[in-house]
């Protein structure tokens, strides 16, 4: 039985469909279980609740998957006592669940815990430096997962975008239909990412614990610890909107005549600091599951052609 956290949110739908149809059991919770309340937790995780429709009997707590998290970045900074019950404090609730119950975690986290003065991809080893209140929160809500268990995997992630909520590919396509003139920032390098990558990603760590299980009596075929998982190759905010223009136009996502215009940090001040350069190094993942992770041109035209693209 996999508990999905955070089932209805951007990335959380996509890991659900992905479940769905594979037919994989899971149950999804939203706020209808908080996080913040660990006694609340554990009265979820030993109900009758966990069992999925069409289940009759109750089935164990193998996986616990955590996609909950307060991602308003700058509102954090005002909000830094409900930025760290979320994703600091919630974080170290969900392990204690997973410890207690014996259940294995993947908890999603972000290239926020770097201070993006690099000029070189950040790998799992390069040690953490947030600048500010998100990321700190996010930095302590894998510190606290690492505290109260072993059974678990951190996944980094950056720059994320899917078919359900707000995010940047999104605000863009509407910015475009309707302006004649949208200035993105050009001077912070990172690497947009398709919420199917990951969500695949996490379908694939289970299966192959689960698979390593049945075969060999191991109870994970990936070692636990922290993955870096985004698309592939690097770029600008404002090169990714040019190619999201780009693509809007190709699949008449954008009918409007608009001019995608760089311009500097400097010059669209936020009350958060972010990272100058947030690239990810996808080495270790890709070594230990084999594959290869597409590069975010393909990702993003695969995502603005399909039909669920739905900008409203």
């Amino acid at each position: 039985m996999i508990w999905l956290i955070g089932s209805t949110g951007m990335l959380g739908s996509e890991i659900a469909q992905r479940l769905e149809k594979n037919g994989i059991p899971f149950v999804g919770t939203g706020s209808e279980v908080d996080i913040t309340d660990f006694d609340a937790l554990m009265k979820f995780s030993e109900s009758h609740s966990i069992k999925p429709s069409g289940i009759t009997s109750a089935s164990r707590l193998s996986w616990i998957v955590n996609c909950a998290a307060y991602t308003a970045v700058d509102k954090a900074e005002d909000e830094k006592e409900k930025a760290e019950a979320i994703n600091s404090a919630g974080a170290r609730n969900i392990a204690r669940v997973a410890r207690q119950t014996s259940a294995k975690l993947i908890h999603i986290s972000t290239d926020y815990v770097f201070d993006g003065t690099a000029n070189t991809p950040y790998t799992e080893d390069s040690p953490i430096c947030p600048v500010g209140v998100y990321g700190s929160s996010k930095a302590e809500g894998e510190k606290a997962v690492q505290k109260e268990m072993t059974q678990y995997y951190i996944l980094r992630t950056s720059w994320l975008y899917g078919f359900s909520g707000k995010n940047f590919v999104y605000t863009m396509t509407n910015a475009m239909n309707n302006r004649s003139e949208v200035k993105v920032v050009n001077d912070q390098r990172g690497t947009p990412t398709n919420c199917a990558t990951l969500a695949g990603i996490v379908l694939q760590i289970i299966a192959s614990a689960e698979n390593a299980h049945k075969l060999f009596g191991h109870h994970a075929a990936l070692p636990y610890g922290i993955y870096n998982v985004s698309d592939e190759g690097e770029t600008t905010w404002f090169d990714f909107a040019a190619e999201i223009y780009r693509l809007g136009k190709k699949y008449k996502r954008i009918s409007n005549e608009c001019a995608v215009t760089p311009c500097t940090t400097a010059e669209y001040p936020t009350k958060a600091v972010r990272p100058a350069y947030s690239v990810l190094s996808k080495a270790k993942i890709t070594r230990e599951l084999g594959g290869k992770i597409p590069n975010w041109k393909e990702s993003l035209e695969h995502f603005m052609k399909d039909a669920r693209f739905s900008p409203c």
